[in-house]
């Protein structure tokens, strides 16, 4: 689920909506960055990035996962027809079926939110060559938004992020990312994994080494809660996520945003790498 935006002075709004997108693959996804742990500090840790090296350059789209190795990407498997139940459609059906496009499993002819926390929400797989047939279960959750007017971020001093906690907090978590320099590569985030129970606190430490780091244009926060079920099949592990987030432009001092030399003071010239105002 993704919730609604309310209009600003120069954005319209954007109304809430809910898919569902699924596929299985044979392997887990490599990753083109490692990010390794800095610090951490409660449920809250700051990862920097590292570019692995491959003297020899992988081929075959083959990835540098790890100095002078490569790993092939996996490849996406049909599992059969697939049976959702505990979702409603827009025909406020609270079942229906599946089948695979591409190997993928997708419908966005879904209202907005299309159930209620608590509410059982299963896939079942009806099997194929690649995997005898299995079953998922997790469980709805409530419709995700932040309480805070508005996200600073100034070094020496904590971040506060509030929201209205779930009703059922053993059912979902909450997950953070705040990247304030994803505009011409990132150097660094923090990511936090936390409980469902209304509120955060990232620390002032955490926040100023983030700051140390340096900023780009367009910095944003990422919250998300999340349920999630799980499942053995012989070919590793399928998860079924049910997650609502929200998006939150984030503003730090010294870094203002652009698009174009007409967002910049007078003296300054949009730095379209890093689309922030020089």
């Amino acid at each position: 689920m993704i919730a609604p935006v309310e209009a600003t002075e120069t954005t319209e709004a954007k109304a809430g909506y809910t898919s569902f997108f699924g596929k299985v693959y044979d392997g887990a996804t490599p990753e083109q960055v490692v990010w390794e742990e800095k610090i951490s500090d409660g449920p809250c840790r700051l990862l920097k990035p590292r570019i692995p090296f491959c003297s020899t350059p992988c081929t075959g789209g083959a990835v540098c996962v790890e100095d002078e190795r490569c790993r092939d990407y996996p490849v996406s498997q049909n599992i059969g027809a697939v049976h959702v139940t505990g979702v409603a459609n827009n025909a406020s059906e609270t079942e229906f079926d599946l089948e695979p496009i591409s190997n993928g499993y997708q419908t966005t002819d879904l209202p907005y939110p299309a159930f209620s926390e608590g509410d059982p929400i299963t896939v079942s797989a009806a099997g194929s060559d690649f995997t005898p047939a299995f079953a998922l279960e997790a469980y709805g959750i409530a419709p995700f938004g932040l309480s805070n007017s508005s996200i600073v971020l100034s070094a020496g001093q904590a971040l506060t992020l509030i929201w209205t906690p779930a009703g059922q907090a053993d059912i979902s978590i909450v997950k953070v990312k705040l990247d304030i320099s994803h505009h011409g590569g990132s150097k660094g985030k923090i990511e936090c994994e936390a409980e469902d129970n209304g509120s955060l606190v990232i620390s002032a430490s955490l926040i100023s080494e983030l700051l140390d780091l340096g900023a780009t244009g367009f910095p944003t926060i990422v919250v998300a809660r999340q349920a999630t079920g799980s499942t053995e099949i012989s070919n590793g592990r399928v998860d079924l996520v049910v997650s609502s987030s929200v998006e939150v432009a984030v503003e730090v001092p010294g870094v203002i945003s652009c698009n174009s030399d007409d967002d910049c003071p007078e003296g300054q010239t949009c730095e379209t790498t890093f689309l922030m105002c020089q």
